[in-house]
Order: structure tokens, then C-alpha cells, then sequence
């Protein structure tokens, strides 16, 4: 297990945070774990695009990946994405380790034959070690598809620290803002500069916000998702519509640059 430090109290200035968070400029962005589908949510697809948004990604997911054939209305929401520079990340669903590399090397060849996605978010990715080699290798199948792709590796919380050493970004927390705001950094993480590392978190009030976000840069994630949307059996993904909040995020996160 790694060592973790750290927890609310380092957010709020009463503890250090890691020693690669510390002393350095970090520009905080927004990833997008992807809103519902565009004929659901067309003026959030829409929003994405607008000029100085802080976005370091967004992800598209069609139909529990890129569907069966090209949807015309995704590809309408993915164009003023690209044209403002935006990169687009395909949703690939790892299902822990399960899934058959020829599946999600075929699901990525659709992601970019269709709607031209600069990269993949591997969502459900597995923790462990024993898990590492079958990861790394799928890693490798899809930068050989494009040896540009930028790959986020969705663990959820934090892995082996050998995940880190073959994927762009590793989503180190996915989660409520209860366990959030008392949540701890393993140790390893410090290793790596904030840009590594990215955090989901869901449910958070917006009296919190500034909060989550000095959480989110104690901890060293650079790349940062916050909604006051709730996962319930009823509401769906928290992620699938924007915050109430959105403007003020995007406000907030405007400048680029947080010490």
C-alpha cells in the first residue's frame, strides 16, 4: 500500500501537501468527464466551445463508446471543439481489466476515423499490479493506432505507482464531495508534477468551491472536474449535465495560474 498524507486540514493550510505541489506555479483546467449526448444537452455541448474557457479536455461517449456507426450529431458537437483547440478524448471502457484489447483497439479506430478524438479516457481502469502489464500493453496498441493520443488512465483512486509511468494522466480520485474533502494523497504522487493527475468530484455545494479547489492543487491535481450534481438512482451520472456553478468555475479558473 502507498503511504498517503495529508487530508482536509493540509486543504486548508494546516498541513503540507506533497512535495512536488509545493512551490510552483500550477495552471488548473477543466476535464470534462463527458456530458450526456448532444441531441440531450445541446447548449452544454455548445457552451464548451465558447473563448477562454479553462479546458484541458472533454470526453465523448456515444453509446457506452463510439456506437455502432457515426452519430452526425456528435460529430456537430466535436467540430467547434477542435476548431477552438480543444482536445477530444474517446471514452474506452476497460471494465477493470476484462475487456479484449482487439475490442478497444476497434472501439478507438471509430473514435478517430469518426469523429477525429485526439486521445482516450480508459475508464474503470484497474488498481493493482497484477493488472499493470495487461494495461500497459493496451497503452501501447492504441499509441501505435496514433502514436499522438493523449491517454488518461480513469482509476478512480490512486493505483500502483507503476500506472503512472505510461499513461499522460491518471484520474487519482472520482468521487463525492463527503469522501473529497477528507480524502488523502498517496505519497508517490509527488513524484510527478499536478499536470499528471485528475480529480472528479460530484455533489460539491457551491459554498465549497473554493475548497475542492485548494484541496484539489494541496493534492497536485492539475486537472480538475467539480459539480454539485448528484449520483443517485434516479438523477444518472452526476457528470452528464453542467454544474449550476459553471460560470463561476470558469471564472474562477480564468486567470490559468494558482500558486
Amino acid at each position: 500500500m502507498p503511504h498517503l498524507t495529508g487530508g482536509a486540514a493540509g486543504a486548508s493550510g494546516t498541513a503540507g501537501g506533497p512535495a512536488g505541489a509545493t512551490g510552483t506555479a500550477v495552471r488548473t483546467a477543466l476535464g470534462v468527464p463527458g456530458f450526456a449526448h448532444p441531441l440531450v444537452a445541446p447548449a452544454q455541448w455548445t457552451a464548451l466551445a465558447r473563448p477562454g474557457t479553462p479546458l484541458d479536455w472533454v470526453v465523448l461517449d456515444v453509446a457506452g463508446g463510439p456506437g455502432a456507426r457515426p452519430d452526425p450529431n456528435c460529430l456537430q458537437a466535436v467540430d467547434p471543439l477542435h476548431q477552438a483547440g480543444v482536445r477530444v478524448l474517446g471514452r474506452l471502457d476497460l471494465a477493470r481489466g476484462v475487456r479484449a484489447r482487439a475490442d478497444l483497439v476497434r472501439d478507438a479506430h471509430r473514435y478517430l476515423d469518426w469523429y477525429r478524438v485526439d486521445g482516450f479516457l480508459l475508464d474503470r481502469c484497474p488498481l493493482g499490479r497484477a493488472e499493470l502489464d495487461g494495461v500497459r500493453g493496451v497503452l501501447a496498441d492504441l499509441r501505435e493506432v496514433t502514436g499522438t493520443a493523449h491517454l488518461v488512465l480513469g482509476h478512480g483512486s490512486h493505483p500502483h505507482p507503476g500506472y503512472a509511468d505510461y499513461a499522460d494522466q491518471l484520474v487519482t480520485f472520482s468521487g463525492s464531495w463527503s469522501d473529497y474533502r477528507w480524502s488523502q494523497v498517496a505519497e508517490w504522487t509527488a513524484d510527478h508534477p499536478p499536470e499528471r493527475f485528475c480529480h472528479f468530484v460530484h455533489g460539491v455545494p457551491r459554498g465549497h468551491l473554493e475548497e475542492a479547489l485548494r484541496i484539489a492543487r494541496w493534492q497536485g491535481a492539475a486537472t480538475i472536474y467539480f459539480t454539485d450534481r448528484t449520483r443517485g438512482r434516479t438523477s444518472g451520472e452526476p457528470w452528464e449535465a453542467m454544474p449550476g456553478y459553471w460560470d463561476e468555475i470558469v471564472s474562477r479558473l480564468g486567470t490559468g495560474v494558482s500558486e
